[in-house]
């Protein structure tokens, strides 16, 4: 049977909740009442050949509670007069919520409402856009707008985000909510205190004026007759910030990236090298090294589509790094060591080399195995240590080609 029941009235009306109609209903008029819901009667032919559970299903339908049912009279030839619905009606927001059991969630919106037009108006807007997620975040709500009342007293502070002195806030709260925070902030702010070139979460300080935490990064120089760091002689693991490694210009051709900590712990001497530990997709503080730019690059990360998608990254900056041991060979020769991507990618990466693509392809398509991933650190240090080997000719005739 296909006819419609109570369950199917409510999951109508939920689907109302769940686009968020019935909130903006509760503080606007938004949705115009009665509501008209879709209904499915019995029909002649059930009438005749199933009428003991067309009256089972009558009964259960017409108590219904929180609807208005429109009744019709119907001539049947063989049951005679009987009366089926012929229209169902929501009357108003309240029989709505009260059908899906919303009634309080309703009622607390409609309070968080009233205190955001009283303490921050313009922010009104964005809770009308998304009311279901502002409802999500109604236990937080103050402290929220704790930060946007703390912005607009000290635009653009030039402070860290743990000296904003705002009740009940504290820095993890703000890097935890800089994606909402930046919507609010977007409306409550003056434009001319926006930057509006800093954009994502990864540049929330610099939109509103925050300083940014120094971008630190990790080296060891793999060859020992390069000239060392003054206070850093003997020690050829070394942390600089962003802007003191930029300033480097160390005298090297060759820079290897890896995102696993033992292979660059491990990494062999290589003349005129050096290996970073690698930032994922944060290229950005590498690139200032104007020197790097001279300098010819080799990624190493993991063989699976996110490891393609931060090489296509990385070429964003440098157009001329190369895949170290990300190539089909390598995949193939540790098959005991696969595993599996928990969420591959799937689009388009413009910036790979024809076998690059070619085994991006194969993983995102699944043609060798669903979701097949084969981690950096699984690679057999043999392996990598006869592949870096076999490199040293090709290293010797680019040297003086970034120089």
């Amino acid at each position: 049977m296909n006819w419609t029941n109570t369950a199917d009235l409510r999951a109508q009306v939920q689907r109302l909740w769940d686009r968020g109609d019935l909130l903006r209903s509760s503080v606007s008029s938004s949705v115009i009442w009665p509501v008209r819901l879709s209904l499915k009667v019995p029909s002649a032919g059930d009438l005749s050949d199933r009428f003991e559970a067309v009256r089972d299903w009558l009964s259960a339908f017409a108590a219904t509670p929180h609807v208005r049912i429109e009744w019709r009279d119907w001539n049947h030839r063989v049951q005679g007069s009987q009366r089926l619905p012929s229209a169902v009606w929501i009357d108003t927001l309240q029989s709505a919520l009260a059908l899906i059991g919303k009634t309080s969630q309703a009622q607390r919106f409609e309070a968080m409402w009233q205190r955001t037009a009283i303490a921050q108006p313009r922010l009104l807007d964005w809770m009308s856009r998304r009311p279901l997620q502002a409802l999500d975040l109604i236990d937080r709500w103050d402290r929220l707008l704790a930060v946007v009342d703390w912005l607009q007293a000290y635009p653009r502070p030039g402070v860290y985000l743990r000296q904003v002195d705002a009740p009940g806030v504290d820095s993890k709260f703000i890097e935890a909510h800089r994606g909402v925070l930046t919507e609010l902030l977007d409306l409550a702010l003056p434009p001319e205190v926006i930057d509006n070139s800093a954009s994502g979460i990864s540049q929330f300080a610099r939109r509103f004026g925050f300083l940014n935490k120094p971008v630190r990064i990790r080296f060891r120089l793999l060859d020992p007759t390069l000239p060392s760091l003054s206070g850093c002689q003997g020690l050829p693991d070394i942390t600089l910030d962003a802007s003191s490694f930029a300033a480097l210009a160390l005298p090297v051709d060759h820079v290897f990236i890896t995102e696993n900590e033992t292979n660059f712990l491990a990494f062999p001497p290589v003349a005129r090298a050096i290996v970073v530990f690698g930032a994922g997709y944060g290229w950005e503080p590498l690139a200032r090294a104007a020197w790097l730019h001279r300098s010819h690059l080799y990624y190493w990360g993991d063989i699976d589509t996110h490891g393609f998608a931060i090489l296509h990254q990385l070429r964003g900056y440098f157009p001329h790094a190369s895949s170290f041991l990300m190539d089909r060979e390598t995949l193939l020769a540790h098959r005991l060591q696969w595993g599996d991507e928990t969420e591959p990618a799937r689009h388009e990466l413009s910036s790979l080399t024809v076998e690059e693509a070619a085994v991006y392809d194969e993983l995102r398509f699944d043609r060798i195995q669903p979701k097949l991933r084969l981690e950096q650190e699984r690679i057999g240090f043999g392996w990598f240590s006869d592949h870096l080997s076999r490199m040293s000719s090709d290293l010797q005739r680019t040297t003086t080609q970034f120089s």
